[in-house]
C-alpha cells in the first residue's frame, strides 16, 4: 500500500503542477487528483481522455475553455479561508479544458473515470449546497461542490472548513464496502490548507480489524489517501483546518458505516464552545 500522505513539490513543476494522485500511486481504481499553482498569464491545458474531471479554483480567477464551452474571468476567492463557495467546472470524458490564470491561482484538478456524451458545465457558488454539519466541537461548514444530486459518472466533490479546536469527519465512519443500500465503496482523497501555515490537521485512519490504523500528522498543502477505513479528522486549537475530498468508486453513491464505538455521538448533547 502507498504511504497515506504525500507532499507537494518544494517547486512547481514546468506546467504548475505541485501535487499529483493517480490510481497507479495511489494503488487503487478510480481517483486521480492533482494541484497546480499558476502565476498571471500562466496556461494549463489537458485532455481528459476517459476521465471526467472537476476543476475547482481554490482560489484566485482564471478563464476556462472547453470544446464546446467558454467562461471567462471566473473564480471569486483569494484565500479558501474566505470560506465562500467556489468556481467550479465540470469537463467530461473525451473533451479538453484549457485555463488561463488571471491572478495567482491555486487549482485543483479531481479525475475519475467517465464516459464521453455529458456536457461541460461551469459550477458557480450559487450551485453549491453550503451546510452546517455538527454541533458542539463537531460543527464545521461543508460546500457541496459536485453531490451525488448533480449529474457526473463517477466524482463527487466537497470541501470542509474545520475550525481550531473541532472535529470533522466525525463520528469516525468509513465507506469501503459495495454493500448498497447500507454501504457505498470510495477511494478517497484529502487535500489540506491549514491558517496559520505553520499548523497542521490530524488524521487517523483505521479499519475494524486494525490491520491499517494510522495516525497522521498534515500539514498545509499535503493531501492524505483514504483507499479504506474510518478517517477522522482534528484541527488543533488556534489552526482552521480547510480539506478538499475526491471520492469516487464502483458507483456514484456516498452511503457511510459509522465506527459502532462512536456513533453514539449522532444524538450526544455536545456543550457549544
Amino acid at each position: 500500500m502507498a504511504n497515506l500522505i504525500v507532499k507537494p513539490s518544494p517547486v512547481p513543476a514546468a506546467d504548475g503542477r505541485m501535487l499529483s494522485i493517480a490510481p497507479e500511486s495511489a494503488g487503487w481504481e478510480y481517483v486521480g487528483f492533482e494541484v497546480y499553482r499558476l502565476k498571471p498569464g500562466e496556461k494549463l491545458a489537458n485532455d481528459t481522455h476517459g476521465q471526467e474531471a472537476c476543476l475547482v479554483l481554490l482560489s484566485g480567477r482564471a478563464d476556462i475553455v472547453t470544446k464546446e464551452g467558454s467562461w471567462p474571468n471566473v473564480g471569486r476567492r483569494m484565500s479558501v479561508f474566505e470560506k465562500t463557495p467556489p468556481f467550479s467546472a465540470y469537463v467530461p470524458a473525451g473533451d479538453r479544458f484549457a485555463l488561463t490564470a488571471l491572478t495567482e491561482l491555486e487549482l485543483a484538478v479531481c479525475l475519475a473515470p467517465g464516459a464521453a456524451g455529458r456536457k461541460a458545465r461551469l459550477i458557480g457558488p450559487d450551485s453549491v449546497g453550503v451546510e452546517l454539519r455538527g454541533s458542539g466541537s463537531m460543527e464545521r461548514l461543508v460546500h457541496n461542490i459536485l453531490p451525488e444530486s448533480e449529474p457526473a459518472d463517477s466524482l463527487l466533490v466537497v470541501e470542509v472548513f474545520t475550525p481550531g479546536g473541532h472535529w470533522s469527519s466525525y463520528p469516525p465512519h468509513k465507506h469501503d464496502r459495495d454493500a448498497l443500500p447500507e454501504e457505498s465503496l470510495l477511494e478517497e482523497t484529502y487535500y489540506f490548507r491549514v491558517q496559520p501555515e505553520q499548523g497542521f490537521a490530524v488524521q487517523r485512519v483505521y479499519t475494524d480489524d486494525r490491520s491499517l490504523d494510522e495516525t497522521l500528522a498534515v500539514r498545509d498543502g499535503e493531501a492524505v489517501l483514504v483507499p479504506k477505513g474510518y478517517h477522522p479528522v482534528s484541527a488543533p486549537p488556534g489552526y482552521d483546518v480547510y480539506y478538499l475530498n475526491v471520492m469516487a468508486g464502483p458507483k456514484r453513491a456516498w452511503r457511510f458505516r459509522n465506527d459502532p464505538a462512536h456513533d453514539w455521538l449522532m444524538n450526544a448533547p455536545l456543550r457549544k464552545e
